[in-house]
């Protein structure tokens, strides 16, 4: 049993053709550079074995300045991380009119905003573990003797776990701030919570099974995420229909929070009374062999070529909206 958004709902393409000349944008210049490349090549692969027109642009080697007169219809958004996920690249590609994949502007900055998302959830009363906004060691060491170890810190505008540390005691404190505080002026101190690790994939507006993530290492960190062959997905992760209901229902409500459309994936941590928290949104999640949006879809009857088909659909979707806003202004 599914849960589903009510607001969005699939505008199915069956002729390729009608997405045009299509580009899968990759690689780039962020620490998730080789994630997103394989991305963008699985992606790319399974397109073109769909007969869809579609082309790879990465703009660490293809200047972004020339893009607008490259002649494509639609883009496949497979940049991870800053430039590609945190609104930037989506403001451009809405200024050039070219139709993208998945959230818009506004949703993808503040799902990429650890700190903003945080802010929301916690008013709009959606379960989070405790945490502090630091931007130094002096504040780190302040808000640790409030929330308690063990705690995690992340970079507050980073993904695939790039900067992220486990903290058990107070002598760890210091160097892992030092080390989130590389990738920016703002990092998360958040309570570790030691429940199981979940997440749910919405694709179109729908809640696909849950995954439930165990790994050997500290914590489901980048090499437990891209390379490790000894972490373990179960899917569906809940043992229940019921369960499997509360996690589509608050992932959707996480999702709906933010502005997030499309696709994308809400992680989740279980408190000690079994209770689902959430961690976080990834609006550009990762679609490589080891990724969990195609775990999930396949699990739900989707493989991996209709999957990236599917979220495809999403451009043509948001195409569709952004005509109808201006017929809509043009009759007003």
């Amino acid at each position: 049993m599914s849960a589903m958004r009510m607001s969005e709902q699939r505008y199915a393409v069956t002729d390729a053709a009608e997405f045009g000349r299509v580009a899968v944008m990759l690689g780039g210049f962020s620490s998730e550079r080789e994630v997103s490349l394989d991305t963008g090549r699985a992606v790319l692969t399974a397109l073109r074995q769909r007969g869809v027109d579609a082309h790879a642009w990465d703009p660490a080697v293809q200047p972004i300045d020339t893009f607008a007169s490259a002649g494509f219809d639609r883009v496949w958004i497979a940049l991870h991380g800053p430039g590609g996920e945190d609104g930037a690249l989506q403001g451009l590609l809405q200024w050039l009119e070219i139709p993208y994949t998945g959230s818009g502007v506004m949703a993808s900055a503040i799902a990429m905003d650890k700190v903003r998302s945080k802010h929301l959830f916690q008013a709009a009363k959606i379960p989070t573990p405790d945490y502090a906004v630091i931007t130094s060691r002096e504040e780190a060491r302040h808000a640790a003797e409030k929330l308690g170890f063990p705690l995690i810190i992340k970079p507050s505008g980073q993904g695939s776990s790039v900067g992220m540390s486990k903290i058990t005691e107070r002598a760890e404190l210091d160097a892992a701030v030092d080390e989130a505080l590389r990738f920016g002026h703002t990092a998360l101190l958040e309570t570790c919570v030691t429940g199981g690790e979940f997440t749910v994939a919405i694709l179109q507006g729908e809640a696909l099974p849950t995954i439930r993530i165990e790994t050997p290492r500290v914590f489901y960190d980048y090499r437990a995420k891209y390379q490790s062959d000894r972490t373990e997905y179960i899917c569906p992760g809940t043992s229940s229909a019921a369960e499997e209901v509360r996690y589509a229902e608050l992932a959707l409500q996480a999702f709906d929070e933010l502005g997030c459309s499309g696709w994308g994936r809400v992680d989740f941590m279980t408190g000690s009374d079994g209770q689902p928290l959430v961690l976080e949104i990834n609006t550009v999640p990762g679609m490589t062999s080891h990724s969990l949006v195609p775990m999930a879809a396949r699990q739900a009857g989707i493989e991996f070529d209709e999957l990236c088909w599917r979220i495809l659909e999403t451009s043509v979707s948001e195409d569709m909206q952004t005509s109808a806003i201006e017929v809509a202004a043009n009759d007003a």
